[in-house]
């Protein structure tokens, strides 16, 4: 069987599918714009857009224009594929950047599946921090979700990590999505003790028996609730002054828009600085996955906040090693915290309330320990990649591959 994964940073989400059907005998390419690292047995072919937006477009049609820009350069791509005489059996992608649009006009007869990861709208107007006028919100969105739909309409089936995120597209497509996590490596992501961390520059060393609260965000910005999360912490080292805060996360933005000037790690940070001892709130940037683990091992309580959004890995990954995971009480954290089980869930918008949380669960310790083991098996019975998602994967990739349109 030969098959090609699209993504413009692959693996990505196919980081665990693509080496497994490698293994398996099969022939995998990808195509990519910046390839993450290199995948055994997998052959990446880079393609380049040759235009960037024109000037004077309607600030809402950017987003579709830059997405017909990547689609024509990866269809391009395709095309060189094709004449040179590779035609996939089926086709892996995720049509989130307009890559997958041309597959069916260069290849025909090719299986798409499809990454669908998030149809727009339960995240505008979520923070009244950031409202914008209902009907520009409604437009901006409708226009922004046209971008999905060529995506929709040229995969054969479609993948959703959460039932949460599969349940935001539109009723008659979500019949042709299942619903698959991408897996955890349980075997890797597990418990273990760590007596002591060294991480960031300058450097910090974290030891065992510490009162470690932990955040973590690709990069810090109001999505993933970096502005609550700051807001909270001068309570929370006045309840517990031995606390120490590691934030983990970049400066650029993943979601949403940048503010005005500046980074928004530095302006919620300006906001509370006064009323913080920073000796005891550690930025450390990007870590590395090996250390994230091992900070996750550590952690004596980890926070994650979010808007009714795309969930983030680092929560299970978190869960997987054990942690004590502070979650908000939005979707689709809820799909996978029980408040009270295996995990805690606090308001998204009450920071004074994430402070007191996250004081009571540094305080009592033991207390708190059935949560951590509840949360490990929750991954085990759920999300564990070998044993539940990277099985249901190939399954999928099978039954297209045989012609059959699987069950949602």
């Amino acid at each position: 069987m030969r098959v090609l994964f699209i993504h413009q940073n692959f693996p990505g989400q196919f980081r665990y599918l693509a080496p497994a059907l490698a293994a398996q005998g099969h022939e995998v390419r990808a195509l990519a714009t910046s390839p993450r690292y290199a995948v055994p047995r997998v052959e990446v072919h880079q393609y380049a857009p040759k235009r960037g937006n024109g000037r004077g477009s309607h600030p809402w049609s950017l987003d579709f224009e830059s997405k017909t820009i990547r689609a024509e350069a990866c269809g391009r791509k395709m095309a060189e594929l094709a004449a040179a005489g590779f035609t996939p059996d089926l086709v892996v992608g995720h049509p989130g950047w307009g890559e997958t649009w041309m597959v069916k006009d260069v290849w025909p007869k090719a299986k798409v599946l499809a990454f669908q990861e998030f149809y727009y709208g339960a995240d505008v107007n979520f923070d009244p921090e950031f409202l914008e006028n209902d009907l520009d919100s409604r437009l901006r969105i409708r226009v922004k979700n046209a971008a999905l739909l060529p995506g929709l309409e040229t995969m054969d089936w479609g993948l959703s990590p959460t039932e949460w995120q599969r349940a935001q597209f539109p009723e008659h497509h979500q019949r042709r999505i299942s619903v698959v996590f991408d897996g955890v490596n349980t075997d890797r992501v597990c418990p273990g003790r760590v007596e002591s961390l060294t991480l960031g520059t300058p450097e910090i060393t974290l030891t065992e028996g510490e009162e470690i609260v932990t955040f973590v965000n690709r990069n810090l910005e109001p999505y993933r609730g970096y502005h609550v999360f700051m807001r909270a912490l001068p309570r929370l080292l006045e309840l517990r002054p031995r606390a120490r805060v590691v934030i983990v996360g970049g400066d650029g933005v993943s979601y949403g828009s940048p503010p005005d000037t500046g980074t928004w790690r530095e302006h919620y940070l300006g906001e509370v600085r006064t009323r913080l001892d920073l000796s005891r709130v550690h930025f450390v940037g990007m870590l590395p996955y090996g250390t994230l683990i091992n900070l996750f091992r550590i952690s004596s309580c980890h926070v994650y906040l979010t808007y009714p959004f795309v969930l983030s890995w680092s929560m299970i990954d978190a869960m997987s090693t054990g942690a004590l995971v502070l979650g908000s009480r939005t979707a689709p954290v809820q799909e996978v915290i029980c408040d009270g089980d295996n995990g805690l869930l606090v308001d998204f918008f009450d920071h004074e309330a994430i402070a007191r949380q996250t004081a009571e669960v540094l305080a009592q310790p033991e207390r708190f320990r059935p949560l951590r083991e509840r949360a490990r098996q929750t991954v085990l019975d759920r999300y564990s990649l070998m044993t539940h998602c990277l099985p249901r994967q190939i399954a999928l990739v099978a039954s297209l591959c045989r012609g059959e349109l699987p069950g949602a």
